[in-house]
């Protein structure tokens, strides 16, 4: 498969040009003695977002958690091939998983503030690492970063359970970048939230994409195509046995995926053929 980070047709954005952030060699994932998605390779480019779309069972969340070992958690889970991020396989057996996920931060698809202060919850991840700067100044920035200061500025210790869920994802979003991450993960971030807090956010991740690496997995193909750069196109697939298991079909700008897709598969996904 081409890749659109090794193209040398001499387009007007030069992907040539872009650095590679992180990138999959062959990985696949089994459950147990389950294949559940099958040698992805793909190289995912730095400060640009990237969107994982396709069916549902097809592989998505499971490619987006072994970026940071969430997969390591989910007992029966195994790893082959390799994910290189920095020039190091991630899962070599001398990589501590707990550095891998301070640099490589994750938002899930419900937001799941502790039950802590607003404060408090910017707070604890700088404090479990050992931070040593002005922590106020810390809590107010990646409160800023996530749109949510001014909300919040005037309320700090309140419980973050008061918040409203689109302010509560918003919390969450800042309390990754609290720790000071290189790439924010985000499993489909806005699946339950109302259009206007999911606007908030698209628009929240538009200017996180200009200093952070973001991968984001959604079902809604219309935010794909509002917000990422880069998109990657799963299906699914029965096995010699008639086992389903996931696997990537196309990845490509996300302008060419959508208009012009050089899979069939992928054209039919888009227009709504299936899925």
């Amino acid at each position: 498969m081409r890749s659109p980070l090794s193209d040398k047709s001499g387009s007007p954005e030069q992907p040539t040009r872009l650095e590679v952030e992180l990138e999959t060699r062959d990985l696949s994932v089994y459950y147990g003695s389950h294949l559940a998605v099958k040698q992805v390779s793909l190289k995912i480019p730095k400060n640009h977002i990237t969107a994982f779309i396709g069916p549902s069972g097809c592989g998505k969340s499971t490619i987006l958690r072994c970026f940071n070992r969430m997969n390591d958690l989910i007992p029966g889970a195994r790893v082959e091939g390799s994910v290189i991020f920095h020039g190091k396989n991630i899962y070599d057996p001398d990589v501590d998983p707990s550095e891998v996920r301070r640099r490589v931060g994750l938002v899930f698809q419900k937001p799941n503030p502790f039950p802590k202060s607003i404060y408090d919850n910017i707070a604890f991840g700088p404090r479990i690492n050992g931070y040593q700067g002005d922590l106020d100044e810390l809590v107010e920035r990646a409160l800023r970063q996530a749109v949510l200061w001014d909300e919040v500025k005037d309320k700090l210790r309140m419980s973050a359970l008061s918040l409203s869920g689109g302010q509560q994802q918003r919390l969450c979003i800042a309390r990754t970048l609290a720790i000071q991450p290189e790439v924010i993960l985000m499993d489909e971030p806005c699946a339950s939230l109302d259009p206007i807090s999911t606007l908030r956010i698209e628009e929240l991740l538009k200017e996180l994409g200009r200093r952070y690496t973001i991968i984001i997995v959604t079902h809604n193909m219309q935010q794909a195509a509002r917000v990422s750069d880069f998109t990657a196109f799963f299906n699914t697939e029965l096995d010699e046995r008639g086992i389903r298991y996931g696997r990537m079909v196309e990845f490509d700008r996300t302008e060419k995926i959508f208009n012009s897709p050089a899979n069939r598969e992928t054209e039919e996904y888009v227009s709504g053929r299936f899925g």
